[in-house]
């Protein structure tokens, strides 16, 4: 009996060192939970979804979702045999003249418009978890880094995820970064990195900043969860409305298909660019991460001139093969002449340009 207490106290001393960590964040309190409390997408003592958003499609269930994971015959192409190609651009000598779209793999992306620079859902480090031994990027998606990011005018967090939130990558950039845009409760995490009160731009869905040089941005939603410990949904995750006098971007973040597309698209639409989620996704989880024809319909309700792909090519984190949301996607856009926008990690994107030519590097 005196060893199985010992081995149990020391079972709960290391689970308690080890959730301790700052990689886990901090859980919203004072002003920031009242905020929250006051939120009617808060209920429950959650954030919810529009609709009702079950965790797993009909006929599904966790242990059947697991086992497959686990022990389910691995597709050959699960992940690249080669590295993934990038091309090498030089972010701190850009001309502020220029606005353009880069895309760093999974959904990590830079975009400078009107001379302001926003870098999206940062995820720089080797792994893609809070432990170095879980996710691994694939070889060639992970040669940009921090050192490599210029000065950061915004930073945009879409949800509190380890795949969008990455604490490495977040801490390492506190010096570089402005200001961050973020959903309501997570910029708990944040600021227990360092972060300072005055630097968050914290919201809710509806809520609108007006940003550097005449830019406006509009939190609105999305459907999916958040959740860095054990507890779900305590932050809010969100999408987002970009514009300038002349261009309107929608930033997805991690969604599910439903009926809020239609109606962001009526109210804010039409958009110039729609950079969408397509990549980690299965019919088991289909209400909180979209399908590629689930993309393409997105994409026509948001009334979206072009797609931009995004959330594939640097982690494992389904079955699929790696390559199959690049190639779905692009078919079904071809299907209904739509202009889908497929740039390598690192190759600039020019948001000025009619047409932007990319060749079909996954094949």
């Amino acid at each position: 009996m005196l060893y199985l207490l010992i081995l149990i106290l020391a079972i709960a001393g290391f689970a308690y060192y080890v959730l301790s960590q700052e990689v886990f964040g901090a859980k919203p309190e004072g002003k920031r939970l009242e905020k929250m409390l006051l939120s009617k997408n808060y209920k429950n003592g959650q954030f919810q979804n529009l609709s009702i958003t079950p965790q797993l499609a009909d006929g599904q269930s966790m242990p059947k979702v697991m086992f497959n994971f686990l022990f389910g015959t691995k597709n050959p192409d699960l992940k690249p045999k080669i590295n993934i190609p990038f091309v090498e651009t030089d972010l701190k000598n850009l001309s502020k003249d220029e606005n353009v779209f880069i895309w760093f793999g999974h959904s990590s992306y830079f975009i400078q418009l009107n001379g302001v620079k926003f870098l999206v859902d940062p995820v720089f480090s080797k792994f893609g978890s809070p432990f170095k031994f879980f996710n691994k990027v694939f070889n060639g998606s992970d040669f940009y880094t921090s050192d490599l990011m210029p000065e950061i005018d915004y930073l945009i967090i879409t949800h509190d995820h380890y795949d969008h939130l990455d604490y490495p990558t977040v801490k390492s950039l506190k010096n570089k970064v402005k200001q961050v845009i973020l959903p309501l409760g997570v910029g708990s995490h944040l600021e227990k990195w360092g972060y300072s009160e005055e630097q968050l731009l914290e919201e809710d869905w509806g809520g609108s900043f007006v940003l550097k040089n005449n830019l406006q941005i509009t939190f609105t939603p999305a459907r999916h969860f958040s959740g860095r410990k054990f507890s779900r949904n305590n932050t809010l995750w969100s999408s987002f409305v970009l514009q300038s006098s002349d261009k309107k971007l929608f930033l997805g973040g991690d969604s599910g298909y439903d009926s809020h597309f239609k109606m962001i698209g009526e109210k804010y639409g039409p958009f110039d660019f729609a950079i969408l989620e397509n990549g980690q996704y299965n019919e088991a989880w289909k209400y909180i991460h979209a399908l590629p024809e689930d993309v393409i319909q997105a994409s026509e309700d948001l009334k979206a001139q072009k797609i931009i792909p995004v959330h594939s090519a640097k982690f494992a984190l389904a079955l699929h093969a790696w390559n199959e949301p690049l190639k779905k996607v692009s078919a079904f856009a071809q299907e209904k002449n739509l202009s889908v926008l497929t740039p390598k990690i690192g190759q600039i994107l020019n948001l000025d340009k009619e047409n932007n030519p990319f060749e079909k590097w996954w094949e």
